[in-house]
């Protein structure tokens, strides 16, 4: 409607568009219990409007931005109709090329791919469990 071609401008638009709901939802439950007094007192202390901001609210917020960010990636590898509606000629998602692979069946292309994501997946939460027991036990040994 806008004049532009379809393809992966029109993909991420789209995806953008229909993800920024969620993550403002996941960010704004974040920021309500926010204590506005800790950026106030960082601005006291000399720092600048985006010191405090990087010092002190980006820190107290990045798990919510962090599990915006990954519901919204989710989302988005999950929706295949937005991707084909918003994709060209040119332009191909995974999700799309997995339902194409899929209508004919199930190939051994497929089930690599399937392995790989798990894999990743499950590397990523023993990575991060890993690294937060690490912090948990620097912060015992700390006090």
């Amino acid at each position: 409607a806008i004049g532009l071609d379809r393809g992966m401008i029109t993909i991420i638009l789209a995806h953008t568009t229909f993800s920024m709901c969620y993550v403002s939802v996941v960010v704004t439950s974040r920021l309500i219990t926010f204590d506005q007094s800790l950026e106030d007192a960082a601005l006291d202390l000399g720092c600048t409007p985006f010191d405090a901001f990087r010092s002190v609210t980006l820190p107290i917020i990045a798990p919510a931005v962090i599990s915006g960010w990954l519901l919204a990636f989710t989302l988005s590898l999950d929706d295949l109709v937005i991707a084909s509606f918003t994709s060209g000629p040119s332009s191909t998602t995974l999700p799309i090329k997995v339902y194409s692979a899929v209508r004919m069946g199930v190939s051994p292309e497929i089930n690599a791919l399937s392995t790989l994501m798990i894999g990743v997946v499950t590397a990523g939460v023993v990575a991060f469990s890993l690294a937060s027991r690490k912090i948990m036990i620097n912060r015992k040994n700390d006090f």
